[in-house]
């Protein structure tokens, strides 16, 4: 047990601090209705995003994988503060950990309420959640957009 315990202990030692560029290509608001709900309308966002990263610096001997995701962090038109991953992706091995996506979000991007209307502009960072073989869970953030960006008005679909 002591053994573990000071496992766990050095990986807190061995902190890096990875480097990452995340940019926007284009954010695409239109309106919709959900299959659950075909009769309610409401506005998904699809989110082209360019991210490129060394992760390579949280890899050692006590990391199992890491998990990545792509995180839009907004105010709603209510003032409600949102937190919505909009894209993930497992790293298992130190030779797959420098990143280059260009791509759009994997998952559903919609409000509460609705519509993007009045909603604030948005933060994007990519962040990382370290797995390790012994010890606890460590987030961070490896990459952010360099400014919040506006929610366009929904376009019609012809």
């Amino acid at each position: 047990m002591a053994m573990l315990a000071a496992i766990a202990l050095s990986s807190f030692v061995l902190i890096a601090t990875p480097k990452g560029e995340l940019s926007l290509a284009s954010i695409k608001v239109f309106p919709g209705s959900s299959r659950r709900l075909p009769n309610v309308k409401q506005d998904f966002a699809f989110v082209n995003f360019n991210l490129s990263a060394d992760l390579t610096p949280l890899f050692h001997w006590n990391t199992k994988q890491l998990f990545l995701y792509l995180q839009a962090e907004y105010v709603d038109s209510k003032g409600v503060p949102n937190d919505v991953v909009i894209w993930d992706s497992i790293v298992r091995r130190k030779e797959d950990a420098v990143i280059n996506v260009m791509g759009r979000n994997k998952y559903v991007f919609r409000d509460l309420s609705r519509s993007f209307r009045k909603a604030q502009p948005a933060n994007y960072s990519l962040r990382y959640n370290l797995m390790p073989y012994v010890g606890v869970l460590t987030y961070g953030e490896a990459g952010r957009s360099s400014e919040p960006v506006s929610f366009p008005d929904p376009e019609t679909v012809s």
